[in-house]
């Protein structure tokens, strides 16, 4: 049986906080952050209780393997929802299974569901392995320029 075929995808509860902090944790370390599990705890609980975002966790057997956070926002251009896809890890464990392609597919469907314009991500320019999953997935580059001011 391939990993894959284990592997069940759910909407993230209360119950799957501790898993998904650890994942969210390593997540942040990947990018360069300091570990802080007690504080990915507390950012992800607050994102459960308030319902600032939706997140989609993989497991294996009862083990969480990965995850996918989305965002809402809007386009008031077109008057839709859209969901910006922020946060995208897979255990390095788990990796090269199809595990990162079925969460996406799975924050497409939700997109779907849910009446959205589409879903929006930014990646760094050195994720060549991000890059091309989004681009097989049917994501294009758009020609924006984006600027962050930091407060």
């Amino acid at each position: 049986m391939k990993v894959l075929d284990r592997i069940e995808i759910s909407k993230a509860v209360i119950t799957d906080l501790t898993a998904v902090a650890g994942l969210f944790n390593s997540y942040r370390v990947f990018y360069g952050q300091a570990p802080n599990l007690e504080m990915a705890t507390k950012f992800l609980s607050m994102r459960l209780a308030n319902g600032d975002s939706v997140i989609f966790v993989a497991k294996d057997k009862a083990e969480s393997v990965g995850f996918v956070q989305l965002y809402p926002s809007y386009s008031s251009v077109s008057m839709k929802p859209i969901w910006i896809l922020n946060d995208l890890f897979v255990s390095p464990t788990a990796r090269q299974h199809g595990i990162g392609r079925a969460l996406m597919n799975k924050a497409r469907d939700f997109a779907v569901e849910t009446g959205a314009k589409g879903l929006s991500l930014e990646t760094t320019s050195n994720n060549l392995i991000g890059q091309k999953l989004y681009e097989s997935l049917g994501y294009r580059k758009d020609e924006t320029l984006h600027y962050f001011l930091e407060v």
